[in-house]
């Protein structure tokens, strides 16, 4: 691997710019905010990011994260491997009960109606046809145990079983060569990623967990499960998916997260 020697920097004290840089941050860990998300992802490569920048004011470090933020998402880029499994467990080592998580309380979870749910599908496809439950679940399909890792310090393993997304995507006719998937949920999120990702062998579109129907809380019709990405960007509630080479953004990361979002 090619090392790249970084520059000096020219008439900023390092030391100081990175405590000032942490010490803002700080200040919001209680929020999932730019600056929290961003005190746990500075790399080595996030000083280099910082050189010629004066980090004095807020607008500054907004800027220098912003720097970081696309450095990472870069290098997570070129380090992702789509031949590389993630970890699997026996079932023995299952989190009962799996933890809820969203960005609302359990109470507010959606109730999708599953006799009217058609999955919509469009973008850079040659069939743009909406699915229903009864066509997805007649596909192939696969279970995991793997390890869903939030990027609030938690994790937790359990068993989902669905569609590999490769083959969903063969069906359709997507155009492999395009650089984003987006996804659009019933509960108002949505996120994207990228086609490595989406084509890695153990990213589903899951249908079941725990060898059940998707509960309500879980993502009821279907979530993307993705051992190979952080939490965030394993959307619940799927209702449209669509194909593009325009950067679509998410949640999470129109609010400063990182947009790769590697485990």
């Amino acid at each position: 691997m090619k090392l790249f020697k970084r520059p000096p920097l020219i008439g900023v004290d390092s030391d100081a710019a990175l405590s000032e840089a942490r010490a803002l941050m700080a200040r919001h860990v209680t929020q999932p905010s730019r600056r929290a998300f961003m005190q746990r992802s500075l790399t080595m490569g996030g000083l280099s990011m910082l050189t010629g920048c004066s980090i004095s004011s807020n607008a500054d470090v907004e800027t220098a994260l912003s720097r970081i933020s696309r450095f990472n998402d870069t290098v997570q880029g070129w380090l992702f491997d789509p031949n590389k499994m993630a970890p699997t467990y026996p079932e023995s080592m299952i989190t009962r009960p799996f933890p809820f998580n969203a960005y609302y309380g359990e109470s507010e979870v959606r109730e999708v109606d599953e006799a009217s749910y058609k999955l919509e599908v469009t973008g850079m496809v040659a069939d743009k046809r909406s699915w229903t439950l009864p066509e997805l679940r007649a596909m192939a399909q696969q279970d995991q145990v793997t390890r869903h890792i939030c990027v609030e310090g938690w994790s937790a393993i359990g068993k989902w079983g669905g569609v590999p997304f490769s083959e969903f995507l063969r069906r359709i006719g997507a155009d492999t060569s395009a650089k984003y998937i987006g996804f659009k949920c019933a509960d108002d999120y949505y996120t994207s990623i990228d086609m490595p990702t989406a084509l890695h062998a153990q990213t589903l579109l899951a249908l079941t967990y725990g060898g059940q129907p998707l509960p309500p809380k879980y993502g009821f019709p279907m979530k993307l499960r993705m051992p190979t990405k952080l939490g965030y960007k394993n959307p619940k509630h799927i209702k449209a998916i669509f194909v593009t080479n325009t950067y679509p953004g998410g949640f999470w990361e129109d609010q400063g997260y990182n947009w790769f979002g590697g485990s």
